[in-house]
């Protein structure tokens, strides 16, 4: 549990994340039309609620699969070195395949698991993201469709959590820490 006291600020109503949602669908839709199966990757663990909500609303055959990588080093410095903890199950060589992330912070994640992707030879590979927060990015990377462009705010909800916990809310929220969390 967090150890210090916050309160969390409505930022993205669950109603606008989904009208956002059905839009980034038809536009993915429209784009890979000709395809004969999408392979669409969610990135774990905060992209679960919005994989779920974006592949019901795509008007095309799809196949889900899942990857997790995860950044490490201390708290004040980042090693930057990228681990893989849950690999793909299938091949996507000569496939489309169209990765969905909740957040584009530093991009640094992102972008090493693009690289590995990229060397798996997709016929196509593509980027969703729900929040992109470009005032933090190191990398030069970019999605093809994004969901919201947010400020430098520490957010939760709609998959998204502060230490395993409001990944259950149904909208976007910023965490403000308090001095009294009431």
């Amino acid at each position: 549990m967090p150890d210090r006291p916050y309160v969390i600020d409505e930022m993205i109503s669950a109603k606008t994340i989904a009208a956002r949602v059905e839009a980034l669908a038809a536009d993915i839709t429209a784009h890979f039309a000709d395809t004969d199966k999408l392979i669409v990757v969610g990135l774990l663990r905060g992209s679960f609620v919005f994989i779920a909500d974006l592949v019901r609303e795509l008007r095309l055959p799809v196949e889900v699969d899942f990857l997790e990588a995860s950044s490490y080093g201390n708290s004040t410095q980042s090693s930057r070195e990228v681990r893989i903890l849950k690999d793909l199950r299938g091949e996507i060589e000569g496939r489309d395949v169209l990765v969905v992330e909740d957040i584009v912070d530093t991009g640094f994640t992102l972008s090493h698991v693009m690289h590995i992707l990229q060397g798996r030879k997709p016929r196509r590979l593509e980027i969703c993201a729900l929040l992109d927060k470009p005032a933090r990015r190191e990398v030069p990377i970019k999605a093809t469709w994004t969901g919201f462009e947010i400020p430098d705010e520490f957010v939760v909800g709609y998959g998204i959590d502060f230490a395993q916990r409001n990944r259950n809310l149904p909208y976007i929220g910023k965490v403000r820490f308090t001095q009294n969390a009431g």
